[in-house]
């Protein structure tokens, strides 16, 4: 029996809640085929019970998962992937290539998230991120495939988000599991108009254009259904583009606007506000409050990866 923070999406694919930060916020996926498996994404350290507990829910024992896939190295996306590996005899870890040194040896990140979160923070929310040994490991290229059972898992290269960014493609399926290239769409978040999608900026490698490029990529093969690491399946549906589209221009011209303002952090947080309530009004929220609530962490983040790119592109 699955438990409750499994949802089968069907064809072999399951969304798994990880447990971070709130339920319906953070996501992993396992894929079956022909009783071999894959993990896309983990979560942090604390949800490797529930990415266990969903292999045995599914009548499977550790030894048949073969891949563990990164879509990045952000610690809410591979966090937990060092010690799920230690569980799991017969897997090898699958990354992009500029994330492969910081899967070996996790320290970097490990600095980085404590300049933004503390180190006190960063073990309650993350744990301590555990080094995978190289000889598990396998780098991606664009255009490269895997085989899962019968099934052909596709990477592509999608920077933007992060250089070390890759989503896969489940022809089977018709999926793309896109990490944080195609943004975020929380399941509290939809109105008669459908699901709602918002770009995230987390820092520090946020390019405006090369996501644009990366999600036209994902678009231009008319998928049935995009997995978002933050939250779930969403089912492809002809405004997401467009919506997806225009706030990273709008988010790069807040960017632009406050370059050089005093408080820029301030600044910054206050204009994704703004530019959230105008999204959300438009696509028909009642409760703009509540909506915008549960975007605040996202307010945070996003604000800092603005800051991270207009340093960069000063």
């Amino acid at each position: 029996m699955l438990p409750d923070f499994v949802e089968s999406l069907g064809d072999g694919l399951h969304a798994i809640d990880t447990g971070f930060e709130r339920p319906h916020f953070d996501a992993a996926y396992l894929i079956v085929d022909g009783g071999r498996a894959a993990f896309v994404d983990t979560g942090t350290n604390h949800a490797v019970p529930r990415l266990l507990g969903a292999l045995h829910g599914l009548g499977l024992e550790n030894g048949a998962v073969d891949w563990v896939i990164a879509t990045h190295v952000h610690l809410d996306h591979a966090g937990g992937a060092g010690l799920l590996m230690q569980s799991l005899p017969n897997a090898r870890l699958v990354v992009h290539p500029r994330g492969e040194r910081h899967m070996i040896d996790p320290s970097a990140l490990v600095a980085g998230a404590t300049a933004v979160y503390g180190e006190a923070e960063l073990k309650r929310s993350y744990g301590v991120p555990v080094g995978v040994d190289a000889a598990r490991i396998t780098t991606t290229t664009d255009g490269m495939t895997l085989l899962l059972g019968q099934r052909r898992l596709e990477f592509i290269d999608t920077p933007g988000h992060a250089r070390h960014h890759h989503c896969i493609w489940d022809a089977r399926t018709r999926t793309w599991f896109t990490g944080d290239t195609f943004g975020l769409s929380y399941p509290e978040l939809v109105s008669a108009r459908g699901r709602w999608v918002t770009p995230t900026s987390a820092p520090v490698q946020f390019d405006p254009e090369p996501l644009k490029a990366s999600v036209k990529r994902l678009l231009e093969r008319q998928p049935a259904a995009l997995c978002v690491t933050h939250f779930g399946r969403l089912p492809n549906a002809p405004n997401l583009g467009p919506l997806l589209f225009s706030q990273i221009d709008e988010m790069a011209a807040i960017g632009e606007r406050l370059r050089h303002a005093e408080n820029r952090h301030a600044h910054l947080c206050d204009a994704m506000r703004a530019m959230y309530v105008q999204r959300l009004a438009e696509h028909g929220f009642g409760d703009l409050e509540g909506s915008l609530a549960l975007l605040a962490t996202d307010v945070e983040i996003n604000a800092q990866g603005l800051a991270s790119w207009l340093d960069r592109t000063s």
